[in-house]
């Protein structure tokens, strides 16, 4: 039998149990809990990771370590409101506002490191009050998952802990900081290349798969359709601001031309890719065969 090219290398069980940890209690409702949203997104990443982490020439046991981080690296929006995340975030995004820490900075460069979530509040409060999004502590919450994802992340990775242990999961301080990379690049300046490599292939990962996830775009991307296109176009974009390198890159293109992505990519939208796109991706596996 052919192998996964793009593998699960924790159980199962072990991954649906990361997986639980997404549920969140409703602190409006104690007798409900809000289950964590779009938790198949969370897996396919991880299973593109470790194939990127693999071709890339990291060790198995540590892939293997790696993908458990992968699995939890959306753990600070646990209990993310998907009606009002989303009008939030869509909110901000139509009216070019920064919605990450490291883009509000440089937008407004007075804001106190780790007070994004202030500030963005300060600023644009009254704005969203009269869109008719009403700014009460669950609202803030929601603004916290995106600006202030350190801070929620600390608190969610502190609470999970003693589960975490009961699972025999191996924690190292790293993990957490390869799931910050994102909102803060700059964290990892002085981190092993490995380390930093490992954040910047979960950045692409993660942001490929979202590129192609048809409830994320239709949520909080304002997007009508996904296109590998533009996948692949934001990934460059990432590494022209030098969030990830060629080599990542270049990797990620290669898994995708060789097909491992493929059965995902399909999930992730709920149907196959287009003629155009896959026409797309056998001129990149032709190119890659040429060089």
């Amino acid at each position: 039998m052919k192998a996964n090219p793009a593998p699960l290398l924790i159980p199962r069980s072990l991954a649906t149990s990361l997986l639980r940890l997404y549920d969140y209690p409703d602190p409006r409702n104690p007798r409900r809990i809000i289950r964590g949203y779009d938790c198949a997104h969370a897996l396919r990443t991880a299973r593109m990771c470790a194939a990127v982490a693999f071709r890339l020439g990291h060790p198995p046991a540590r892939v293997k370590q790696y993908q458990i981080a992968c699995v939890l690296h959306d753990l600070g929006r646990a209990g993310l409101d998907r009606r009002l995340f989303g009008r939030i975030w869509s909110w901000a995004k139509q009216h070019g506002i920064p919605t990450r820490p490291r883009e509000w900075r440089a937008v407004h460069p007075a804001t106190r490191y780790g007070r994004e979530t202030e500030a963005f509040l300060a600023r644009h409060g009254q704005e969203l009050t009269k869109a008719g999004i009403s700014l009460d502590a669950w609202a803030r919450e929601q603004v916290e998952m995106r600006l202030g994802y350190a801070r929620r992340l600390a608190r969610q990775v502190r609470a999970v802990k003693p589960k975490l242990i009961r699972l025999g999961v191996p924690w190292a301080p790293w993990m957490k900081r390869v799931m910050l990379y994102y909102y803060y690049p700059e964290r990892l300046t002085q981190a092993s290349r490995w380390v930093r490599q490992l954040a910047q292939v979960l950045v692409a990962c993660e942001q490929f798969e979202a590129y192609s996830n048809s409830i994320r775009g239709r949520d909080y991307y304002t997007r009508t359709k996904e296109d590998i296109r533009d996948a692949f176009a934001y990934l460059e974009k990432l590494q022209a601001e030098k969030i990830v390198d060629g080599g990542v890159v270049r990797t990620i293109k290669s898994l995708a031309a060789e097909g491992a992505f493929t059965k995902l990519l399909a999930q992730a939208r709920g149907h196959g890719l287009s003629r155009r796109e896959q026409t797309y991706l056998r001129k990149l596996k032709q190119e890659s065969v040429c060089r």
